[in-house]
């Protein structure tokens, strides 16, 4: 009779799980043979070639391990066998695991350096993502400049990005900045560095000429684009994507842009709590982008990126049924937002092992 006992890992930092009566440190985990690790932990009687424990090691911010490693996704993992272990910043990395899968979010240059250097010592183990790849979403200079440079057409419809301007200092420079570079009114300004934090997530329309002086550099200027107020957040987990509406933006008529004045500042626009999926909306404005077109666009941004963990904000042009821009680009977006997220991301875990 073979008994399994089931493991248990805490999501109080990972510092510790249990089997049983026995509890495993990360420290200990490099301490005994991989597959020693593993034939314990599951607590299994049979060889363990025929069940493989995968070791997940995150570096994540507090907020994102509590919004992502939520006790479904654990639960789920663990009947598949995939552990989450918490990455102690004051250990040197290779000191800890072994690892299959580094899961990682955290910023600055130095754990940049870390990361590189281990994904060189380590080649065996998988980096979701390289930092480098992930450092050039951290700039709206640079984010959507794969997107342009596709100029991206097929029969079900046309992938652009909106006109922009980077303005990196000077406000009182920027009127004379947009008649130059010919940018149409209203314009959206957003922060030049997206790091994810709330604040890269603020968004201010400008309305009119003279408002842009007050506007805060660096930033970059997006033409705004009358979209119905709703935009299409498509997450990708690797080859896997799902689609959910958000709402946005109201339109700007003609009208309300000769009357209005001034510079309207947002907060997080599109959040879980502005969910468009179940409302009552124009099918025009409602109706999902293409299937095909977003399955080609997104395998073309993950060779272009080098990234499979990161989601668009697609809209589509109002009166038009196959004109879409991307408007940003987010690495490891919020995905306990996403619908099934749990069963979506452990069999992407699962996948990266089986193809290694």
């Amino acid at each position: 009779m073979i008994v399994k006992e089931e493991m248990v890992c805490r999501n109080d930092g990972g510092e510790v799980c249990e089997s049983g009566d026995e509890k495993i440190s990360p420290q200990q985990m490099g301490e005994e043979t991989f597959e020693g690790r593993n034939a314990r932990a599951l607590g299994l009687g049979f060889p363990i070639q025929q069940r493989k424990l995968v070791v997940v090691g995150y570096a994540l911010t507090s907020k994102k391990t509590k919004s992502f490693l939520q006790p479904k996704l654990e639960g789920l993992a663990r009947k598949k066998g995939i552990m989450f272990v918490a990455i102690d910043e004051n250990i040197p990395l290779s000191d800890q695991g072994p690892f299959d899968i580094v899961l990682h979010k955290l910023s600055g240059k130095e754990w940049r350096q870390i990361l590189e250097d281990y994904r060189r010592a380590h080649p065996e183990v998988t980096v979701l993502d390289p930092p480098d790849a992930i450092q050039h979403l951290r700039n709206r200079q640079y984010m959507l400049q794969e997107v342009a440079h596709m100029n991206f057409s097929d029969p079900h419809g046309k992938v652009g990005v909106p006109r922009q301007l980077v303005i990196k200092k000077d406000a009182a420079s920027i009127p004379d900045a947009v008649s130059r570079a010919g940018l149409r009114l209203p314009l959206v300004a957003k922060p030049l560095v997206a790091d994810g934090s709330a604040k890269s997530h603020e968004l201010s329309l400008a309305y009119d000429q003279y408002s842009l002086q007050k506007l805060e550099p660096p930033l970059v200027l997006q033409e705004f684009v009358n979209h119905g107020g709703v935009l299409f957040k498509v997450y990708i987990v690797g080859e896997a994507i799902k689609v959910v509406r958000r709402f946005s933006l109201p339109d700007v008529s003609r009208r309300e842009l000769s009357k209005s004045a001034g510079v309207f500042r947002f907060p997080r626009v599109s959040c879980a709590a502005a969910s468009a999926d179940d409302a009552d909306l124009d099918p025009s404005i409602a109706e999902l982008p293409p299937r095909p077109l977003l399955e080609r666009l997104a395998k073309e941004l993950r060779r272009r990126l080098g990234l499979r963990l990161f989601n668009l904000d697609i809209i589509r042009e109002h009166g038009t049924r196959d004109r879409f821009y991307v408007i940003d680009i987010n690495y490891f977006p919020g995905y306990g937002k996403m619908p099934g997220y749990e069963h979506i991301f452990t069999d992407f875990l699962l996948s990266l092992v089986q193809h290694k």
